[in-house]
């Protein structure tokens, strides 16, 4: 259970951020920034922000895209769902061709993978208003138009928006 609290888990986030920085990146991010964790800043390397309660949260910044298009808002929410199941399903082959040691923590990796996906790609709201990468998707879809959620900090001034 420590072990997937405060390695696993992370781990997968960070696979999760890294899905939306890359494809935020190709279509023209600018300052882009990952935030793992929640709390006050321990340390800032490259383009990531590490914060006390590493384990706990984290979620990808920027300042604005070039391409504002809805194909790249798509795929932009879809990049995080598609990351982790890639790793799932590459770790999860490696790990049927026994290529893989440890394969309790490789089957834990997995199944927090796999949960991440399930839960971002759900067309829902979280209680506190935040869509998920489903639901985003779906009001492109659906609307043409992006519920998304601005956030400073999880902490500090939380609001919903819906762009029009």
């Amino acid at each position: 259970m420590v072990i997937s609290l405060f390695f696993i888990l992370p781990i997968v986030s960070i696979i999760r951020e890294i899905g939306y920085l890359i494809t935020s990146k190709i279509f023209g991010a600018k300052k882009s920034k990952i935030t793992i964790g929640s709390g006050p800043k321990l340390f800032h390397l490259s383009v990531f922000e590490v914060r006390k309660y590493y384990f706990a949260y984290s979620w990808c910044s920027y300042d604005s895209l070039r391409n504002e298009s809805k194909l790249a808002h798509i795929i932009i929410y879809a990049s995080p769902i598609l990351s982790n199941l890639l790793i799932a399903l590459l770790i999860n082959g490696l790990l049927a061709y026994e290529l893989l040691g440890l394969p309790n923590f490789w089957n834990k990796f997995v199944f927090y993978s796999f949960y991440f996906v399930l839960f971002d790609a759900l067309p829902i709201y979280y209680p506190d208003g935040q869509p998920s990468n489903g639901r985003v998707i779906y009001n492109l879809l659906r609307y043409g138009r992006k519920s998304d959620f601005e956030r400073n900090d999880p902490q500090i001034d939380i609001k919903k928006t819906d762009e029009k």
